[in-house]
């Protein structure tokens, strides 16, 4: 009887616990156990495993076998657990030197062949095994993905004998240094959007403060195109930024492609996603869209559509940058920085204040359809801004506007000050650095007291408006806060009012 252990990480967060996977055989009649709260991923594991051995022409112990996943109240899924598992019964048999396995970090999961198969979480594995200063051994198709990582010691395989040879120095595995530059993939342009300067200021704003949005307007006129370009004019990722954000995609169902490395997330779930989808959840919690958005953009389409209760989920994430998600069993945070971006139509049928007058709507019924947003979640919203038809002349005229090129570069530089200034975007200043930062003059405070009387602005309201004028005044690079600052930021909050 002999014991192997070897680690892998769980997939519930980049910072999460190793699992054991102990293999111990016993004298008796032969079986295969696998305990530790397994999934049914898992369990079948026993198969893929078992032929997976005796392809490689490795003997299958015929005698009790009982693998270990600790520790046993966090629960497994996935079939990344199929190497450390096969590799834990060659050890235990005594067929590979067990000595070797604890440097290293396992994880993939085995064809019927022995082939390694591509795994998801690939990159959050890799940081905790750089953390810990361990080898990572891993299928081939998820080396550029964990690679990555710095400092991570990455050694991709094909095969359960590939890496059988590696651990027995007879084959070693070559290490992967490769470092995939950043895509040179661009999002849509914003030169192609006609007409709505006032929108393009606003999108602008948001992009260099971090703002969260929201444009309503007619069907047609260009919200969902404003929106799907508002990456495009997003300052460059850092390498942290987008390391958090590849990690986080990578533990994702959809998995994270290399293709999209240095570029900010756009993420745009339809109006029927759930709560647990948008916030994540579940018996055995998984981030949702909000974290798979980290770094990025969060599009709502036809915001009055989705259901109440899942719109409220937003609220607290949007003020704090992370989601906390308790179950019975099991509590998990995530992050959630995200920048919002809403779109809706002005009442039900969408045409309220278009010059065709076809809008029948009454009064009644605008009021009920806008009350479908919540006014605390109203009040998170920094900038509201209508988008109303494009003119005739502008439709038929040639697209003449600035390209995202020209506007990312001012952005850029707004973005610069702000971190020169106080280390972090306008968005997420708390109370005592919006005093210290963004004290306006004293016409600009007068302003802001007619405004707090005539628009029932909330303490909340107030600050933003303060990191909203901030925010202007960083795009045109003044050191103070004018009235004019303020008066532009003050005219974003529109929706305040009574309607």
């Amino acid at each position: 009887m002999s014991l192997a252990v070897v680690y892998s990480r769980a997939l519930s967060g980049m910072d999460a616990p190793p699992v054991s996977v102990e293999a111990h055989l016993a004298n008796g009649l032969p079986s295969f156990t696998i305990v530790g709260l397994p999934e049914a991923e898992v369990k079948e594991a026993k198969d893929r495993v078992r032929a997976a051995l005796q392809t490689a022409r490795f003997e299958f112990p015929a005698r009790r076998i009982t693998v270990n996943l600790a520790p046993a109240d966090l629960p497994k899924e996935s079939g990344r657990f199929d190497l450390p598992i096969a590799l834990g019964i060659l050890a235990a048999s005594e067929q590979l030197p067990g000595h070797r396995l604890a440097e290293c970090e396992f994880a993939g999961e085995l064809a019927l062949t022995g082939e390694l198969r591509p795994i998801r979480g690939a990159l959050a594995m890799a940081l905790s095994a750089a953390r810990a200063r361990r080898a990572f051994i891993l299928p081939e198709a998820n080396a550029g993905e964990a690679s990555l990582v710095e400092d991570a010691a990455v050694y991709p395989a094909r095969s359960l004998l590939d890496v059988c040879a590696h651990l027995a120095g007879r084959a070693l595995l070559e290490r992967c240094h490769r470092q995939p530059a950043v895509n040179g993939r661009r999002f849509p342009d914003m030169k192609e959007v006609k007409g709505q300067l006032h929108a393009k200021r606003a999108l602008e704003i948001a992009a260099a403060g971090g703002h969260s949005l929201l444009m309503v307007g007619p069907p047609g006129t260009g919200k969902s195109m404003l929106a799907e370009r508002l990456p495009g004019i997003l300052p460059p990722m850092t390498r942290e930024e987008a390391l958090a954000a590849a990690a986080m995609q990578s533990i994702g169902s959809g998995g994270f492609d290399l293709e999209n490395w240095g570029r900010r997330p756009f993420r745009a779930p339809h109006h029927t996603a759930s709560a647990v989808a948008l916030v994540g959840g579940g018996s055995h919690p998984r981030p949702g869209e909000i974290s798979m958005a980290l770094h990025g953009v969060l599009f709502l389409d036809e915001l009055p559509e989705f259901d109440r209760k899942v719109l409220e989920v937003l609220r607290e994430p949007l003020e704090s940058g992370r989601i906390s998600v308790s179950r019975a069993a099991r509590q998990a945070e995530f992050p959630a920085r995200f920048q919002l971006v809403s779109a809706m139509n002005p009442c039900p049928c969408g045409y309220l204040g278009h010059p065709n007058g076809r809008c029948r709507c009454t009064p009644d019924q605008v009021g009920r359809y806008r009350r479908r947003v919540s006014g605390p979640l109203l009040d998170r919203i920094d900038l509201q801004v209508e988008v109303p038809d494009v003119p005739q002349d502008d439709l038929t005229r040639a697209a003449a506007g600035e390209a995202s090129d020209v506007i990312r570069s001012r952005v850029a530089r707004a973005r610069a000050r702000q971190l020169k200034r106080q280390g972090r975007p306008n968005v997420v200043l708390a109370t005592r650095e919006v005093d210290r930062h963004c004290a306006p003059d004293e016409d600009g405070a007068r302003m802001l007291r007619q405004a707090i009387s005539r628009l029932g602005l909330s303490a909340r309201g107030y600050h933003r408006v303060l990191k909203v004028a901030r925010t202007i005044a960083d795009l045109e690079g003044a050191r103070n806060i004018a009235a004019a600052h303020v008066a532009e930021a003050i005219q974003y909050r529109r929706f305040d009012r009574a309607p």
